[in-house]
């Protein structure tokens, strides 16, 4: 593979994750990105390393609160009026795989991919010097409503028996983890894996700046379509246009219309998130929380307290609506009444997310040497270390270390049978 030229498109974490699995094969690289590393969602995401979660968010127990979201206009989940129109085939596909045969194969392939996510990202940043960047803390879920910590018995059992260590927390002991809940809620889980970042952004642009050392090039220009030949390529908006021996598609939630380019036709669209950060401190707690009653998480990153995980459907080019952060910040209160929450640096990013819940990893329709890797969803950070170990091992013709036929983007290909 020595001086073989690889094409990255995108330089969020997913890509540049990429570009240090080809360094590692002997591989000339370069990152392709409109704005730079880190950009996009992997500037203001959450911080968390989910390698716990198991389930796709395409299931039953999602239809059954969809509506109660959805009649929420700055509840944890809407669809903005005007945009429901080019969303509805999207939201057919998300019924279809919320059957429960399709959720037992999502949630295989799932588990599959997530229980090498933490090992892999351990590898990636030992070797880089980088391992302190981790923060393991573990996790805590929380619930105002026993009823629904009754509902998640089954997935913690489900999780014991993949080896993920859970353990139920009765509301008068939070107070040995999280003294700041005490009284607000009803139960709890602590997931004593549970690891986050201590910056997302920082910890994008480290490793950019360390691929950068190691010889990748970085290119700023906007991809507007994937070329297949001889040797793959990448044509740019301005008109000139990058070859290359192996292309890679990392471009996020702008990654559909050069999928389409090298065969593939997929159905990916953009779950808008919003977060607000707070200075470092302001919320007493010292390790991430999900408030699975209300659909959002807080996350002490290094750099400030982040409160974030609304979901709104609306395409790339509507203007952000913070009166979900606003309304975050109000059913955070129920928990911490007496956290100062004013100010803060509020932020929205997209999503890109698949019906099924699974990213598309694997080669193009129409040549091998185009690998897709994108789709991620609310797991990009969790999944980008080993996604960037299966391009690698797809490009220099290794068995990779997941099979991949669960996230090729053949599965949507008409008269294919979708897991």
């Amino acid at each position: 593979m020595s001086g073989k030229h690889a094409v990255i498109v995108g330089a969020g974490i997913v890509g540049i994750c990429a570009a240090h699995a080809l360094l590692d094969d002997g591989w000339r690289v370069t990152l392709l990105d409109a704005e730079g590393p880190g950009a996009g969602a992997s500037r203001g995401n959450a911080g968390w390393i989910a390698h716990m979660d198991i389930l796709p968010l395409a299931r039953p127990q999602t239809l059954r609160t969809l509506p109660a979201w959805l009649f929420d206009p700055v509840g944890p989940l809407t669809i903005r009026p005007s945009y429901l129109p080019r969303l509805l085939p999207w939201l057919a596909r998300f019924l279809a795989a919320s059957r429960p045969s399709r959720v037992a194969r999502g949630t295989d392939a799932l588990t599959a991919l997530n229980r090498l996510a933490l090992p892999a990202w351990e590898r990636r940043l030992a070797g880089l010097g980088l391992g302190d960047r981790l923060r393991r803390r573990g996790s805590l879920s929380v619930w105002r409503n026993r009823a629904g910590f009754r509902a998640a018995t089954e997935l913690f059992a489900r999780q014991r028996s993949l080896g993920i260590p859970v353990e139920a927390i009765a509301a008068p002991d939070i107070a040995a983890l999280e003294p700041m809940l005490v009284g607000r809620i009803a139960a709890a889980s602590f997931y004593p894996s549970g690891v986050h970042v201590a910056d997302p952004h920082a910890l994008t642009l480290a490793l950019a700046a360390a691929a950068r050392q190691r010889g990748a090039a970085l290119r700023l220009g906007s991809a507007v379509r994937v070329t297949v030949g001889e040797r793959p390529g990448v044509e740019l908006a301005d008109a000139t246009a990058l070859a290359a021996d192996a292309v890679v598609l990392a471009a996020g939630a702008w990654s559909r219309p050069l999928a389409a380019g090298a065969g593939d036709a997929v159905p990916l669209d953009t779950e808008r998130g919003y977060n607000v950060t707070l200075p470092a401190g302001r919320l007493g707690l010292s390790r991430p929380v999900v408030y699975e009653d209300e659909g959002f998480v807080t996350t002490p990153l290094d750099t400030g307290d982040r409160i974030g995980g609304a979901v709104e459907f609306a395409g790339l080019a509507a203007p952000p609506s913070f009166a979900r952060v606003d309304a975050m910040l109000a059913r955070l209160r129920r928990y911490l009444p007496d956290a100062d929450t004013r100010g803060g640096e509020r932020w929205m990013g997209f999503r890109p997310s698949m019906p099924d819940s699974l990213p598309v990893i694997g080669p193009a329709r129409r040549s091998p040497r185009i690998v897709h890797a994108f789709g991620h969803g609310h797991l990009g950070l969790t999944q980008a270390a080993i996604t960037a170990e299966i391009v690698a091992a797809l490009l220099a013709g290794r068995v990779p270390p997941v099979d991949v036929t669960p996230f090729r983007a053949a599965r949507f290909a008409r008269g294919r049978r979708s897991i």
